[in-house]
């Protein structure tokens, strides 16, 4: 779908429709007195006596077929009296995303959004034009890339374009610049969608670094790939033991993102886990549920969504984004429980359950951020641990954060964006569930506080003066049931929060 801008008011207006959010007990007079004032027929349809505003109602109202903009689709926004600012933003997302569908439900081509009834919603009326947009493409988007081409053509067609219509004789630039960047938002986390959604037999590592090294191709980054031997000679011996059973090769993808002028720039370094499938190893899993680990590189996708953002956004600041890539499976060269490995730190891990994988490419991965820049933050994002699903849900990411600063940023950020973070502990005292007779220490304990047990694990190779946050999303990154603005599957979940990071 197409983002469009019109001026001029409602007398240069054309759409199929015009949508409206409206608050419980709201009246059309309060929420778009200008547009009311234009069109007469908004207020004598009798659609619009029936009308409440309440949290997902949708009404479409029509008026004379002659009109340019003949049918209004009324959305309800429920009760904001009492809700915070980035709750507010969150019926925004829904309501937008419900009128986006609830158009091409209709088969209608176009549809236009006021900007002056989207501004007295919230005090940043940038941002409440930004996640309007967002949200209308994220609500659009279906995981049908693997259905047959019959059944793709019998779904509804989406709408060709959506506008953002202006009362001024322009739109003004900081409008069409919020637009733009909900816009690339949506494109980027769609890319994190479908890459986490994609069969692992058609996303291996090695396609996983064809996808990073398009995205950089496309924005005129840096690319750097390594595979087997390399990841071996620069002794990443936690990231090679994982890999060590799949006959697909493990990749380290290394991109940057480096505007002129920011060369010398401490570099804000993103890592995520790319486990494109997770068998559990020699300790397998289940086989209930073991198709949802095809999703497991969903850290590794929302770097990529990261810098797909970048570049559509010219973000002028040093980014450096690592993508741990690599399939866990059982076979005669697998890792062993008991078996042990020597990290890029120089760290001895006994590895005492192979399912405890991504801590281990992460660890490698991290030190070697290190020794190569000096961050001035470092974040990891993964779909790390079950234990942190079943203390916060499947909603809610964990955040680890030791720096005060970074990680009220972060759960202020994800608000904003709707994409929810709760502080967890990174105590040592979780460290004692990581104690080996073998080795330095293990990579797995005891299941109660294994979420803590695993951020602590990670801790051990950052350097203290680093700010350093870790994000465990393995809740929101893969949902089984579908969720406001997204099918079932893989969400794209982190890649707004990492975009926001790095424009603050």
């Amino acid at each position: 779908m197409d983002l469009r801008f019109q001026a001029g008011g409602p007398e240069a207006w054309s759409a199929d429709a015009v949508v409206l959010f409206l608050a419980e007990g709201e009246k059309l007079e309060q929420a778009a007195s200008d547009l009311v004032d234009s069109i007469a027929w908004l207020t004598i349809a009798p659609g619009t006596r029936d009308f409440r505003g309440k949290k997902g109602e949708v009404s479409v109202i029509y008026g004379p077929p002659a009109h340019p903009l003949s049918r209004a689709l009324l959305v309800g926004l429920g009760n904001l009296s009492e809700l915070t600012k980035g709750e507010i933003l969150d019926r925004v997302r829904e309501a937008s995303g419900l009128a986006a569908v609830r158009c091409r439900d209709l088969g209608l081509e176009t549809f236009g959004i006021p900007v002056s009834s989207l501004f007295r919603l919230h005090e940043d009326g940038e941002r409440v034009v930004e996640e309007t947009v967002c949200a209308a493409m994220l609500g659009l988007w279906r995981n049908n890339r693997f259905k047959s081409s019959s059944t793709r053509e019998s779904e509804p067609v989406d709408p060709r374009w959506m506008g953002i219509l202006a009362h001024e004789d322009a739109v003004d630039d900081k409008v069409r610049t919020a637009a733009r960047r909900g816009e690339s938002c949506a494109e980027a986390v769609i890319l994190a969608r479908n890459l986490a959604n994609t069969p692992a037999n058609h996303l291996t590592p090695e396609d996983l670094a064809s996808e990073a090294a398009k995205v950089a191709r496309r924005h005129g980054m840096s690319c750097e790939v390594f595979g087997r031997k390399e990841i071996i000679e620069l002794g990443m011996g936690a990231f090679a033991a994982v890999a060590a059973g799949s006959v697909n090769e493990p990749r380290l993808v290394i991109l940057e993102h480096v505007p002129s002028g920011h060369e010398e720039e401490a570099p804000l370094v993103v890592v995520g886990k790319g486990i494109t499938f997770d068998s559990g190893g020699i300790c397998i899993k289940p086989a209930a549920g073991m198709w949802e680990m095809k999703g497991d590189m969903g850290g590794a996708a929302a770097v990529l969504g990261l810098f797909e953002a970048l570049g559509q956004l010219d973000v002028q600041r040093r980014v450096i984004g690592l993508m741990a890539c690599a399939e866990n499976m059982p076979d005669a060269h697998s890792v062993r429980p008991g078996d042990v490995v020597t990290t890029l730190a120089g760290k001895m891990v006994e590895i005492v359950n192979t399912d405890a994988e991504g801590r281990l490419v992460l660890c490698d991965a991290l030190a070697y951020a290190q020794k190569r820049w000096t961050p001035s933050m470092l974040v990891d994002v993964a779909t790390l641990t079950g234990a942190c699903v079943v203390a916060l849900g499947d909603d809610v990411a964990g955040l680890f954060c030791q720096d005060a600063t970074l990680a009220q940023r972060i759960k202020d950020l994800g608000e904003i964006v709707g994409e929810p973070y709760w502080p967890l502990p990174l105590w040592d005292r979780y460290f004692e569930n990581l104690k080996s007779e073998t080795a330095d220490f293990a990579n797995s304990g005891a299941r109660a506080g294994g979420a803590c047990s695993a951020g602590v694990f990670l801790k051990q190779f950052v350097k203290p003066e680093i700010p350093w946050a870790h994000l465990d999303v393995a809740g929101p990154a893969f949902v089984t049931r579908k969720i406001v603005n997204c099918p079932a599957g893989a969400t794209g979940f982190a890649v707004r929060t990492l975009v926001e990071l790095a424009l603050a």
